[in-house]
């Protein structure tokens, strides 16, 4: 009986001191949650091919493409989305033969950088995207730049992050890949085949980072499942090899550069090993506008510093890419 009217006369006085306990909760602005970002998650029939992509944001707004390298995918973003779709449309595709896109057999599909930047152009065609400021890094600065020399007039800016568009950013990390580009044998190939292995796919990412712990596991853990389906290491050697057909068109790149100098934003890990930082400086003979800022960093920086590329990227936007 005793523990009855105890427990009453708790509840009772609960009820009564709750409300001015949560009255006096303090509301200012860091207390309150922005709205959770909605990401879909699609797949377009694209020449035949399921090619996926993450969307985000309002449709009616200046989109942001965005671009990824290897061995990832639009699961790169997937912290930078959030972050730019309160007031940009972004769309972050997965080429074929990596992340959720269709990866036909190596011999069925001819994997090279002119024939990504058709699918892509596609895509974009389909889904009616006209104008874009482009994030590259990586793989995606080839392809984004061979969207740049078919369609010009459709780049609204450049945010360039460790994607390479001069002979100064290749260096000691691609003799093994010169190797190849000189003399395609079987030897010269087989020995890329650790380009592709789980240590080297950890590597990408930790190599240049000061504090590794801020680096998700599940960034190299996610590319290392899809390195290993069967076929994808086919895949990705036949890229390396056609990477040589990138470095051909540099001085188009450049002249684009020089001659439209759209706003440009280039946020560089600056101990990347796999385009070292002469080619992020590089850019500013052609650009002198650009605006540079060199991270202490790796290849995959935005994996470890979004905390300050993220704030870059957006007041880039904000005075490039203004929303309606």
């Amino acid at each position: 009986m005793m523990k009855a009217i105890a427990l009453g006369a708790l509840a009772t006085a609960l009820a009564v001191t709750a409300p001015a306990a949560r009255a006096a909760e303090p509301t200012n602005a860091a207390t309150v949650q922005a709205p959770e970002t909605v990401i879909h998650y699609r797949t377009a029939k694209v020449q035949g091919l399921e090619i996926f992509y993450r969307e985000a944001g309002p449709k009616d707004a200046p989109t942001v493409l965005l671009l990824h390298g290897f061995p990832s995918s639009s699961f790169q973003y997937r912290n930078l989305i959030p972050a730019l779709a309160t007031r940009y449309h972004v769309i972050a595709p997965d080429y074929p033969g990596f992340g959720q896109s269709s990866a036909p057999d190596h011999t069925q599909f001819a994997y090279t950088f002119a024939h990504l930047t058709d699918v892509t152009e596609a895509l974009l065609d389909q889904i009616g995207v006209t104008r874009y400021t482009m994030y590259i890094q990586d793989y995606g600065a080839p392809i984004g730049l061979r969207l740049a020399l078919r369609h010009p007039d459709r780049v609204t800016g450049l945010i360039v992050q460790n994607g390479n568009a001069y002979l100064d950013g290749i260096q000691d990390f691609w003799k093994p890949v010169r190797a190849l580009w000189a003399d395609p044998s079987p030897a010269n190939r087989n020995a890329l085949r650790k380009v592709v292995t789980p240590e080297i796919t950890k590597w990408q990412y930790l190599n240049g980072v000061s504090d590794p712990s801020r680096v998700d596991p599940d960034s190299w853990g996610h590319d290392q499942a899809l390195l290993d389906r069967p076929g994808n290491d086919e895949i990705q050697l036949d890229l390396f090899y056609d990477y040589r057909t990138n470095l051909a068109l540099y001085p188009q790149f450049q002249a684009f550069f020089r001659t439209r100098k759209p706003p440009m934003l280039i946020v560089w890990g600056a101990n990347d090993e796999c385009f070292v930082v002469a080619g992020a400086k590089a850019y500013l003979r052609d650009n002198p506008k650009a605006e540079l800022h060199l991270i202490d960093s790796g290849h995959f920086a935005l994996e470890d510093k979004a905390d300050e590329i993220v704030p870059l990227i957006q007041d880039f936007l904000g005075r490039t890419l203004p929303t309606h």
